[in-house]
């Protein structure tokens, strides 16, 4: 019964800045730990960034320094700050949630442990 709506994606030159959101309606959405993935055509998805309940962030090591995820818990949205846009983080990129008691899991597991998805937003970087 979670839904999850993602916006922000465009077409944007590389150096460029995007901001993604993420809306999160059906269930409480602080017991859920939050995360942004990204898959490019022919690859796999692959984690970007996560936050949980406690605020606690986990980055991909190809976008630290360069991308910020923060969410605002009263509002129910998760959000994305892309900076230094490259073109290889060209890809759809989706949001997921998965109930947590504790921590997220960590990014290196994949998209496995997430249970709902958004239908995902464009970001191509030329």
């Amino acid at each position: 019964h979670v839904q999850l709506v993602e916006s922000g994606g465009d077409s944007v030159q590389a150096g460029g800045s995007l901001r993604l959101s993420c809306t999160f309606s059906g269930d409480t959405y602080s017991r859920y730990c939050m995360a942004w993935f990204r898959q490019a055509p022919g690859k796999e998805r692959e984690g970007v960034a996560s936050i949980d309940s406690h605020g606690s962030i986990m980055y991909a090591d190809g976008v630290k320094g360069r991308f910020t995820v923060s969410q605002d818990n009263g509002k129910n949205t998760l959000s994305l700050q892309m900076n230094s846009l490259k073109p290889e983080d060209t890809a759809m990129y989706y949001c997921a949630a998965d109930y947590s008691v504790g921590y997220c899991h960590p990014l290196l597991m994949g998209p496995e442990p997430y249970t709902y998805w958004g239908q995902g937003t464009q970001v191509t970087v030329s």
